[in-house]
C-alpha cells in the first residue's frame, strides 16, 4: 500500500467478516431459511410427484384408451409407476436450480426440460433418475418448467409441471409519497410506537402499488423520541435481531431510507427497538416487481451538485424553501432514459432546523422529506428518486433558512439493465467493530484516516454480484469526520499475499458525523474487481463500524 493511506486490521484469514464459507449472501439466505417462505432470497419451489400426467407415446401400444391419466388411474397406460417428481430454488437474480427426481422406468428414458421462455433441454437416463439442471433467464419474471420424461419400453410418457418465480426484482419509480405517519394517523393508528412495539404497514394497493410488488423503497423518519433507540423494518416481525434501520436519540428527528421486501400479506413491519415509544413516518419513492422495468447500474461515487463551490448548480446556500435542479440523466454516467437516480444527500452549514425533499422535476413539491437537520448539522441521507422527463431532480429546502447542499450520484435504474434486485429479510449483521468477528478480526475501531477492505463475496478473483445495498452505521464516535464506501480494485488474495494497489481516496461521504453520536444510513455501491468492499474513516479519530447486509443486485 502507497504511504498516506492506512490500512485497518485485516481479519485473521480469508474469509473475512462473513459466515463460514466466506459469502455475505450465504449467511443471509441461510438466516432467511424458516422465517418467510415468500422472500425471494430463501424461497423452495415444487411440485409433487402425484401431479404427473401419463400418457401412451404417439404409436405405443398400451392396450388401453389413450387419455391422460393421473396418480391413482389403474391400467390407464402401460406403466402406471412413472412419476416426475421437481423442486427448485432460485440461487441468483435470474437462474434456477431444478431439482427432478424421476422414478419407475424398468429401462432407458428420454428427458425434455422446457424452461418455460422457448429454450428447452435434453438427457437420457434410466431407471430411478434424479439429477440437477441450471438454467438462467434473460428476464426476470414467471415461468412455468415442463418436465417430460419418456420411456420407450412402456410405450409411457410422464409430465409434471412446476411454477416458478425468480429471485430477482426491477424497480418502478413512484412518486414521492407519503404512507405512514403515527402523528396523524396516516396508515396507522394515531398513537407513538410503544417501545419494543411495532407497527404494520400496508404496501400492497397503497398509493396505487400493485399487489405484486415484492420489495419497496420507503424513507423511514424517526420523530419525538423521548429516549434513544433504533428502528428496524422487516417484511414480517420477526423480531430483534443484530440488525437495524435507523438510530435515533432523545427529540431527534432522523430518517434513513430503507429498502425491505414484502411480507406475505402485502405489508411490512416497523419495529420500535428503543424502550420509549416514538412517531414514525414513511413514503414511498418506488418499488420492485418480478416483471421487466428498470434495472440498476451502480455507478463509482461522483459529485453532482455542492452550493458551497457552485458545482452543479448556483454558488450560494438554498434560501428558505428555494428549490435547485440537477441535470442527471446523460451525465455523470447516468444514462439518458434512466428512470431514476440513487443519490446521497447531504445538508451542511443550515442556519436552522429542517429538511430537503428530493422529488422529479416538473412536479409540484411533495409533502415528503428526504433528510432532517438540526442548525449547524452535517448529516447525509440514501435517496432514490424518479427523474423528471427533462432528465433532472428537485433538491426543495424545507427550512425557513438558507443551508447548503451537496449531493453524490452513486448509481441509476434505466430500462436497457438487467441488473435486478434481490433482497432478504434482514437487515443481516455483517460486520460490528466491537465485537470480534466470524472470521477472526479482533474487535477494535477503525482508525482514522485509515481504510477498512472487507470481502463480502467469499474470497475469489471474480463476483457475480453487480452492486450491494448495505444500512452503515458508526458509533462511538470521538470527534467529526465522514464515511466512505466503495468497491475495491483488488481482489481479496491480492490483500492476503501483500499484491494489494492502493485504491484511490474517494471524495464522496455515505455517512457524516460529529463527536458522540450514533449515525446510519443505506449505502448502495459496487462489488469493485471481485466483491471486496472498502470502508474509509475520512475523519481523524477512531470510530466504531456496523455494516448490515440488506440486497444485492444480479445481472446472473
Amino acid at each position: 500500500m502507497a504511504a498516506g493511506v492506512g490500512l485497518a486490521s485485516l481479519p485473521a484469514h480469508a474469509a473475512g467478516p462473513v459466515a463460514p464459507g466466506g459469502h455475505a449472501i450465504a449467511a443471509a439466505t441461510k438466516a432467511d431459511q424458516g422465517r418467510a417462505g415468500s422472500l425471494p432470497g430463501g424461497r423452495t419451489f415444487s411440485s409433487p410427484a402425484d401431479r404427473t400426467v401419463r400418457t401412451p407415446l404417439p404409436g405405443a401400444r398400451t392396450g388401453a384408451a389413450a387419455a391422460p391419466q393421473a396418480q391413482g388411474a389403474q391400467g390407464a397406460v402401460g406403466n402406471s409407476d412413472l412419476y416426475v417428481y421437481l423442486a427448485a430454488d432460485a440461487p441468483t437474480a435470474h437462474s434456477i436450480e431444478l431439482r427432478s427426481h424421476i422414478t419407475g422406468a424398468p429401462a432407458g428414458l428420454d428427458i425434455t426440460i422446457d424452461w418455460g421462455d422457448g429454450t428447452t433441454d435434453h438427457a437420457t437416463g434410466s431407471g430411478d433418475d434424479e439429477r440437477k439442471t441450471t438454467h438462467k433467464y434473460a428476464a426476470v419474471g414467471a415461468y412455468t418448467v415442463t418436465v417430460t420424461a419418456k420411456d420407450a419400453t412402456s410405450g409411457v410418457q410422464g409430465v409434471n409441471r412446476l411454477d416458478f418465480v425468480t429471485s430477482g426484482s426491477e424497480f418502478t419509480t413512484h412518486a414521492p409519497t407519503r404512507l405512514l405517519d403515527t402523528r396523524s394517523g396516516l396508515g396507522a393508528a394515531q398513537a407513538k410506537v410503544p417501545g419494543r412495539g411495532s407497527v404494520a404497514l400496508k404496501i400492497a394497493g397503497a398509493a396505487r402499488i400493485p399487489a405484486g410488488a415484492r420489495a419497496v423503497v420507503l424513507n423511514v423518519t424517526a420523530t419525538n423520541a423521548t429516549g434513544a433507540g433504533h428502528v428496524v423494518v422487516q417484511p414480517e416481525s420477526y423480531g430483534f435481531d443484530e440488525g437495524s434501520n435507523l438510530n435515533y436519540a432523545a427529540g431527534q428527528t432522523v430518517a434513513n431510507q430503507v429498502i425491505v421486501p414484502v411480507g406475505k400479506d402485502g405489508s411490512v413491519q416497523l419495529l420500535n427497538g428503543g424502550w420509549e415509544s416514538v412517531d414514525l413516518l414513511a413514503d414511498v419513492t418506488g418499488y420492485f416487481t418480478a416483471s421487466v422495468a428498470a434495472g440498476y447500474v451502480p455507478l463509482t461515487p461522483v459529485r453532482a451538485a455542492d452550493t458551497r463551490e457552485g458545482l452543479g448548480t448556483a454558488k450560494g446556500q438554498v434560501r428558505g424553501y428555494g428549490t435547485f435542479d440537477i441535470d442527471v440523466a446523460g451525465r455523470k454516467r447516468v444514462a439518458e432514459g434512466a428512470t431514476a437516480v440513487a443519490l446521497n444527500v447531504t445538508v451542511t452549514n443550515p442556519r436552522s432546523a429542517g429538511h430537503l425533499t428530493a422529488y422529479p422535476s416538473g412536479q409540484a413539491a411533495p409533502t415528503t422529506s428526504s433528510l432532517n437537520f438540526t442548525a449547524g448539522q452535517t448529516v447525509a441521507n440514501s435517496v432514490i428518486v424518479p427523474v423528471g422527463p427533462d432528465g433532472k431532480v428537485t433538491i426543495r429546502n424545507g427550512s425557513w433558512d438558507p443551508a447548503d447542499v451537496v449531493i453524490d450520484v452513486v448509481g441509476a435504474y434505466t430500462n436497457d439493465s438487467r441488473s435486478a434486485l434481490v433482497a432478504y429479510g434482514g437487515p443481516y449483521r455483517i460486520l460490528d467493530s466491537r465485537k470480534d468477528s466470524w472470521a477472526g478480526r479482533k474487535a477494535g475501531p477503525v482508525p482514522g484516516r485509515s481504510m477498512l477492505p472487507l470481502p463480502f463475496d467469499g474470497h475469489g478473483t471474480s463476483s457475480d454480484i453487480d452492486g450491494w445495498v448495505l444500512n452503515t452505521a458508526v458509533t462511538n464516535t470521538k470527534g467529526a469526520g465522514f464515511l466512505s464506501v466503495t468497491g475495491d480494485p483488488n481482489t481479496w488474495p491480492d490483500y492476503l499475499n501483500g499484491a494489494a494497489v492502493t485504491p484511490p481516496r474517494p471524495v464522496s461521504s455515505s455517512v457524516n458525523w460529529t463527536a458522540g453520536a450514533t449515525v446510519a444510513n443505506l449505502v448502495q455501491t459496487s462489488g469493485g474487481k471481485s466483491g471486496v468492499l472498502d470502508f474509509w474513516n475520512q475523519g481523524w479519530q477512531d470510530t466504531d463500524l456496523i455494516v448490515d447486509l440488506i440486497a444485492v443486485y444480479q445481472t446472473s
